[in-house]
């Protein structure tokens, strides 16, 4: 294979404008390699840097960010990018067209068509200003026209055109895939919902009646339960984050094993094994508390005499390895891959208190490779055993 057509698939695989590496063809010669080497080096870098900002979303600062990347990809002297509304940014010379950007692009923001407007619109009174000619194209993410791109140059060849509507078409994909950051993001912050709507009735109804028992017979021990229960549904309850590190869960954690305690009292048996370098780990919020309870809540209530409960994190190198174990009631394997599949009469039932929600943003956030994996059989007790990464894209604690 020639490399240059070599060079053309691996962008097209990519979603790089094609005909953006052919005007770069003729290359600068700093790199070393083939010219189409070259070419493909610098796109893609190009490129890569003005991905990160329009994952935002069209907004005026990723705009802005993006918009010398994008007029690198076009060798235009000149860019402008619109939403709906406003002009964004102008980038690149003649700045003083700058205030004609959003009447120019208005057309387009009607019909979603390509525009190419000549010095009877773009007029300049310059004779230095290389400002001639305009093309505006619609950014159209899902069909739906959201802005417009607009290169200016010396002349509107149909190179320049199509490549206009190439990096257009690329912006449209990075757009979708801010959305779809979005989507999740508010899935996440739903199943978050639904796990403090699951924990808050039982728990707090519990916790409340034993803080109150011990109002007469032991008030300062009543105050320092209280004092647990306020910081644990502070944490619990909390609107910011999808993400917390392990030491913030495994603390909420124990804030929930305490007051816990004040109701089973020697019944409830609790061993915690932690390594300390698993505890810087970002993971999702709200993940291992559920798992918690779960054990608490449907492997010992029902089980006479007293429970053990098992709680492990350990370092594996680029991941951490947690598992919490009882030694409870269990339950019938099948009805659990049923709770896991998300089959709504199950999940409302005892045996699965946010089982499938925890195990559907664990995939959500780390692949189909992390969900739980979960050993039971019923008077077996249940064991649920979590692998996370210690890094891993898009988790943050920002």
């Amino acid at each position: 294979m020639e490399p240059v057509v070599a060079a053309l698939l691996v962008l097209a695989l990519i979603g790089v404008p094609a005909l953006v590496l052919w005007r770069m063809l003729s290359g600068r010669r700093e790199l070393g390699g083939s010219p189409a080497q070259r070419a493909t080096f610098e796109t893609l870098h190009t490129a890569s840097l003005a991905a990160p900002p329009l994952r935002a979303g069209l907004t005026e600062a990723g705009a802005t960010k993006a918009s010398r990347h994008l007029r690198a990809l076009l060798g235009a002297p000149a860019i402008a990018i619109t939403d709906g509304e406003r002009l964004l940014v102008y980038d690149g010379v003649g700045e003083h067209h700058a205030a004609d950007a959003f009447a120019r692009a208005k057309e387009t923001l009607r019909d979603g068509r390509t525009h190419v407007l000549g010095p009877d619109v773009v007029s300049c009174d310059r004779p230095e200003c290389p400002v001639r000619y305009a093309v505006v194209v619609p950014l159209t993410p899902d069909d739906r026209v959201v802005g417009t791109l607009t290169a200016y140059g010396e002349h509107a060849s149909a190179g320049l055109v199509r490549a206009a509507q190439e990096v257009a078409s690329w912006v449209d994909s990075q757009l979708e895939l801010a959305e779809l950051d979005r989507s999740r993001t508010l899935l996440m912050e739903a199943e978050v919902r639904a796990l403090r709507a699951q924990i808050s009735p039982h728990f707090i109804y519990n916790s409340l009646t034993t803080i109150g028992s011990f109002i007469r017979t032991d008030p300062e021990r009543a105050r320092e339960l209280l004092l647990e229960f306020a910081d644990f549904t502070r944490y619990s309850f909390r609107r910011h984050g999808e993400f917390t590190t392990l030491a913030e869960e495994l603390r909420s954690i124990d804030r929930y094993l305490i007051l816990e305690r004040a109701r089973f009292g020697d019944q409830l048996q609790v061993t915690l094994r932690i390594a300390p370098e698993v505890l810087p780990v970002a993971v999702p919020f709200l993940c291992l508390q559920p798992l918690v309870e779960n054990a608490v809540r449907h492997g010992l209530e029902s089980k006479p005499g007293s429970g053990h409960i098992t709680i492990l994190a350990e370092d594996a190198g680029a991941e951490c390895l947690i598992s919490v174990e009882d030694d409870g009631i269990g339950m019938d394997p099948d009805r659990l891959r049923r709770i896991l599949a998300g089959d709504g009469r199950e999940r409302s039932g005892a045996g699965g208190v946010g089982l499938a929600n925890v195990d559907a943003r664990l995939r959500q956030v780390y692949g189909d490779e992390y969900g739980l994996v979960v050993e039971t059989a019923p008077g077996a007790g249940t064991k649920v055993s979590v692998r996370l990464p210690k890094y891993h894209p898009g988790v943050s604690l920002r």
